[in-house]
């Protein structure tokens, strides 16, 4: 068995269209065993993947706070394997059918903890992908280690790889990312928060999904490696929240479940999402510090605070406004480009400019706000 065991579903079938015509069909879960489905869709037709495997947490006990509350720990049928072997034997496998589908272009976002994640990288390494980078998500708000027998464990590791050494060309652009730091090259470790409040997704109270992923993360990866229209895969798709960023960036995705109860989950959240029209799409094709505690301001975008294709008013003056583009640089009707900080000195004059105080967005109501104050909100939310 390929796919998360011991799910609500094992039937496979899609959710929308079919597979039978050997055609991809795009922006759809199809539900049931990812190496089954994996097997069914076309050879070398997705621009990237995103896989959040299981995690072969292998807990053995009730985890307990020192009050003797319930931790509400990921112990769920899909994560529990009888051995290494048998978790081996499953990431050999969905690897490989990722490997067939993925464009000779295309590469692979892989991303797991310290109880899988060395083992994937093996692997991965033996199907003959090649690293291209080892990025550290960094969480800024990590749940605490209740039993004060370990380091709390405050990251995760993502691996990006390509088909094979010898693949010459794929998608990174590094002057988006490097314009999302606000003019500083992107480095290996991000400091991205978990997944909490209005995002995190609940059933009866309780969390959805035990490992949600939060859709900062995805923002950050969709726009650095894929292109608009290109098409996304991700094999383990849980809540959505690959798809839920590809539908917010115009790309496409293509979503592989078993769980009946996500799958549904899911849709609902993906189909509550506005696409971007044409001409924001076109707009982020216009653009070609380190990650740390501070705010940068492609993080407001990450986070759905602004939007790609908004408008922005430099000091409160409807004729000096600008677009907000996917990588978090401002573009004018007359063709200059830049960040909040270069755009805004440009239009004041000065050498510089704190273009935090100076670029103002419409709240509600038509107000006309400071986008300092969604980055206050942010870092309150972030704490």
């Amino acid at each position: 068995m390929c796919g998360k065991p011991g799910s609500r579903s094992g039937a496979a079938h899609s959710i929308v269209g079919s597979m039978t015509d050997n055609q991809l069909h795009y922006d759809t879960i199809h539900q049931g065993d990812c190496c089954e489905i994996l097997a069914q869709l076309p050879e070398k037709s997705v621009d990237l993947v995103f896989a959040d495997p299981p995690y072969n947490l292998q807990l053995q006990n009730t985890l307990l706070r020192p009050d003797h509350s319930l931790v509400d720990a990921v112990d769920d049928d899909w994560d529990r394997f009888d051995d290494f072997a048998s978790y081996d034997a499953f990431t050999r496998a969905w690897l490989q059918g990722c490997r067939r589908v993925l464009k000779d272009t295309g590469t692979l976002w892989v991303i797991g903890s310290y109880h899988n994640i060395h083992r994937v990288g093996a692997i991965l390494q033996d199907l003959s992908y090649w690293m291209l980078n080892e990025i550290t998500w960094i969480k800024s708000n990590p749940m605490p280690q209740f039993r004060g027998v370990r380091f709390t464990n405050a990251h995760e590791t993502l691996l990006w790889c390509k088909k094979s050494k010898a693949q010459k060309r794929y998608t990174f652009h590094y002057q988006a990312m490097k314009m999302a730091n606000d003019g500083k090259q992107m480095r290996s470790d991000w400091y991205i928060p978990i997944c909490t409040g209005r995002e995190r997704l609940t059933f009866e109270g309780k969390k959805l999904h035990a490992t949600q992923k939060p859709e900062a993360l995805l923002y950050r990866i969709l726009l650095a490696c894929t292109n608009p229209g290109d098409v996304v895969l991700d094999p383990f798709f849980g809540s959505g929240t690959t798809g839920a960023v590809a539908k917010k960036l115009g790309r496409h995705y293509v979503g592989i479940e078993r769980d009946d109860l996500y799958v549904g989950a899911a849709r609902t959240r993906i189909d509550a999402i506005t696409a971007p029209d044409a001409d924001e799409i076109a707009l982020g094709k216009i653009a070609a510090g380190r990650s740390a505690p501070r705010i940068p301001f492609v993080a407001l975008l990450e986070n759905g605070l602004l939007v790609p294709g908004q408008a922005l008013y430099f000091n409160r003056q409807p004729a000096r406004r600008a677009t907000v583009l996917a990588d978090g640089s401002l573009h004018t009707p007359d063709g200059e480009r830049g960040s909040i900080h270069q755009l805004g000195a440009r239009m004041a004059g000065q050498p510089s400019c704190n273009g935090w105080e100076h670029w103002y967005y419409e709240a509600e109501g038509g107000e006309l706000r400071p986008i300092d104050d969604l980055r206050r909100q942010l870092r309150q939310h972030t704490e």
